[in-house]
């Protein structure tokens, strides 16, 4: 079990450093000290860098430069790859197409990449053949960009493991043909921004955890204490924040951290790889509460928890739902019901019968 207090952030007022060189090493008790950073980082601020991986610049730089090329087309030849076309949820996402406020749109732009699924059988709803523009060295260096930082996700998850106090591939074992997925994001400069728009607004993340590549400032977390804390641009690192699912993994011992993306004071690119497991995976605790009190965590579904927060908060989704074309999965939990202020998440479970004709929260919910 972590050293970290259990579900609780500490009021950090800047994001841990965490080197994780050690994870690397052919030595055992190496990993474990390496760990034992990642289990504090994760139990007081559930957000923090890496620092010490071996991602390659040339990859990062090769991926910029894709982002910059596809977001300068014009809008026709991006919506050329609309995400709503697609059979996996890849492709291009147009500026208020994803939204985690009804009355706010978010400034930004995105083009969504999976696991390339090629194979005919086992698809899943975010899992098969992605959309790839036609555009030079596209398909090609963001595909090794992914495959680097996957490579370093399943690092992580041996590291997250030890820190569990778990055996060390107790989590990347389930880690072969996930639903994780990179997203290359476009915040464009607004000399004269309207109204309140913002980058991102406030939610949790909903797989294991994020590992995240910014090119400038904007992202805010919350402490333990309520308050958004800037993350500044750190060079040569990653920032990693803890998911929705990591946090039921631990039991609460790591707590879904929220985040959002303010209105920026400059173009900005961000690179998040959400970091899950096996699209049929079932995610319960797997480590004991203090003092073996009941777990207020309950069972999901890995795949279909991610499918059911996307069809919530994506828009062309929503739309099918309220057509009556597709209905969230059974069981699936609302969205934005993780990491709220670092405490416990609140649980909120309906039927689908009994949700509204757009799957959104109804009357009476707890956490409507």
């Amino acid at each position: 079990m972590s050293s970290a207090s259990h579900g609780r952030h500490t009021a950090f007022q800047a994001l841990p450093v965490v080197n994780i060189a050690q994870l690397y090493s052919p030595h055992l008790h190496e990993r474990r000290q390496a760990s034992g950073q990642l289990a504090k980082a994760a139990g007081d601020a559930g957000f923090f860098y890496v620092t010490g991986h071996r991602v390659s610049q040339e990859r990062i730089d090769a991926l910029i430069a894709c982002a910059k090329s596809y977001f300068a087309q014009p809008m026709q030849e991006k919506m050329r790859h609309y995400i709503g076309e697609s059979s996996n949820h890849s492709g291009y996402v147009p500026e208020g197409e994803e939204r985690f406020s009804e009355n706010v749109v978010d400034r930004k732009e995105a083009f969504d990449v999976g696991f390339d699924y090629l194979a005919s059988e086992g698809r899943r709803p975010l899992l098969g053949p992605n959309r790839w523009p036609d555009m030079p060295r596209f398909k090609e260096d963001v595909s090794a960009y992914y495959g680097e930082v996957l490579e370093l996700s399943k690092l992580l998850f041996r590291g997250f493991a030890l820190a569990l106090g778990l055996e060390e591939d107790r989590l990347v074992r389930q880690v072969n043909q996930p639903p994780s997925q990179l997203r290359l994001i476009h915040y464009p400069f607004d000399e004269v921004p309207k109204g309140e728009g913002q980058g991102i607004g406030s939610h949790t993340d909903y797989e294991c955890f994020t590992i995240l590549l910014p090119t400038a400032p904007g992202l805010e977390v919350i402490n333990g204490a309520g308050e958004w804390i800037a993350v500044p641009v750190l060079p040569g690192a990653f920032v990693i924040n803890i998911g929705d699912m990591l946090e039921v993994l631990s039991n609460g011992t790591f707590v879904a951290t929220r985040h959002r993306v303010r209105k920026v004071p400059e173009e900005r690119y961000s690179f998040p790889l959400f970091c899950a497991c096996d699209y049929d995976t079932v995610i319960e605790p797997i480590v004991p509460t203090p003092d073996d009190k009941p777990s207020p965590y309950g069972m999901l579904n890995c795949g279909d928890h991610i499918y059911a927060q996307t069809q919530q908060t994506f828009t062309y989704l929503r739309q099918r739902i309220a057509r009556g074309e597709m209905k969230l999965p059974d069981g699936a939990r609302l969205a934005d019901s993780f990491g709220r202020k670092a405490e416990v998440a609140k649980w909120c479970t309906l039927p689908n019968s009994s949700r509204s004709t757009h799957g959104l929260p109804c009357t009476g919910c707890p956490n409507g």
